[in-house]
């Protein structure tokens, strides 16, 4: 038995906002009653079983309630929305929140970026051996804004694209121009960074293309300090050894001048790739 049914959308004065919405649903219904006042979009009310008043609190905050697996223009907030776990609430703009994991570089969270749910996770051991170098080779950043912008694009392309399709971003960190650290895979995941080292090693990844140019000092001094706060942590190894990408590649990433940076930071080379 098919049924046409129309649903309407209305914002907290009673106004229809969006454009109704027609189905054709091949169930048998009894009764259909769907009566919803709302602030914000509730995704669920076109499936008609959700009730918006439970979704109040993302509501609250300007956002609206889907599944994490999707795009998310703002931030992630857990605990605001009504249903399974992965149904999260999804901000319009993104809010800076740090994951305080270090006290001596600002980690901005995965959900503070509006990072999707990732498809699949592998832990790594800890301490790893090896942390590497990387450049994204493509935007730099110099805001949190042009940074959050370039973190989805790059965990979209790592998703989505078809010679990739990976589980989720590659990094484990990366850095902006902006002096902050963005949570990638973070501390305890195996990424998809170094061919053949995912499973020992973690990395960081600068936001641009440093072939002619370095980073400036700010993102330099986070990346330091990022793997400071791994060694204090237990997540990397007093004893690592740091590498550039082209290292253990056939690559010209990190970028020539970043790489000659690295070069003179402690432990690079201070044993061989295994």
């Amino acid at each position: 038995m098919s049924t046409n049914i129309i649903f309407k959308q209305f914002d907290g004065f009673g106004i229809q906002t969006r454009q109704s919405r027609e189905f054709t649903v091949n169930r048998k219904l009894a009764k259909v009653t769907a009566t919803h006042v709302c602030f914000e979009w509730c995704d669920r009310f076109w499936t008609g079983v959700a009730d918006c008043a439970s979704d109040q609190p993302c509501t609250d905050l300007g956002g609206h309630c889907q599944d994490d697996h999707h795009k998310c223009s703002g931030s992630y907030y857990s605990g605001k929305c009504s249903g399974s776990a992965t149904r999260r609430c999804c901000t319009r703009t993104a809010v800076e929140h740090d994951t305080g994991d270090c006290s001596n570089v600002k980690i901005i969270s995965r959900d503070s970026w509006g990072a999707r749910r990732p498809a699949s996770i592998s832990t790594i051991h800890s301490p790893v051996p090896d942390f590497f170098i990387h450049h994204t080779e493509g935007g730099a950043c110099t805001s949190f804004s042009a940074c959050i912008s370039q973190m989805k694009g790059i965990q979209n392309y790592h998703m989505d694209d078809a010679n990739h399709h990976w589980s989720d971003i590659g990094y484990s960190f990366l850095v902006g121009e902006d002096g902050k650290i963005y949570e990638g895979r973070g501390w305890n995941r195996i990424g998809a960074h170094t061919q053949g080292y995912n499973s020992r090693g973690l990395a960081a990844s600068f936001m641009g293309s440093f072939m002619t140019h370095s980073p400036n000092s700010a993102a330099l001094n986070a990346v330091k300090e990022l793997i400071q706060c791994g060694i204090s942590k237990g997540k990397v190894s007093h004893s690592y050894a740091l590498f550039g990408h082209r290292d253990v590649g056939s690559t010209d990433c990190p970028g020539t001048a970043l790489y000659n940076v690295i070069k003179t930071w402690p432990r690079f080379h201070a044993h061989s790739p295994k």
